[in-house]
């Protein structure tokens, strides 16, 4: 048995490793990924795969500051460099049978999402 400490840092390894065959082994089929902040949602394990390997296109750099795990749940706290801007980031994750069944995320500002992943979201 993973502990949610251990799979919310595999998550953030894979994804600042752009490995997304080992990121997808972390998620449930039947993943839930929200951001608030953008007002959207994906769902599914392969629309959430498509959504970072296609909908970020920067050299985007992340960092863990802070991972707090119970049995079923987590959070994290990350720094996102993107194009020289440093800004922080709040995850919480859901848990069941070793794997991640929801993501949502909270960014410093509320901003619109990108045209270019409109096409694997719902608008919240």
């Amino acid at each position: 048995m993973t502990s949610a400490r251990e799979l919310v840092s595999a998550y953030w390894a894979a994804a600042e490793a752009r490995d997304w065959e080992a990121f997808g082994r972390l998620l449930a089929d039947g993943v839930v990924y929200e951001a608030p902040m953008s007002r959207e949602r994906v769902s599914g394990k392969a629309a959430y795969l498509r959504f970072n390997a296609e909908g970020f296109t920067t050299d985007w750099h992340l960092t863990v500051q802070r991972i707090v795990a119970d049995e079923r749940t987590a959070a994290s706290w990350i720094e996102m460099n993107d194009a020289g801007e440093t800004y922080p980031g709040l995850s919480f994750f859901d848990l069941a049978d070793d794997l991640i069944v929801k993501i949502t995320d909270f960014w410093p500002e509320a901003y619109e999402p990108s045209a270019a992943r409109a096409h694997l979201t719902e608008r919240l």
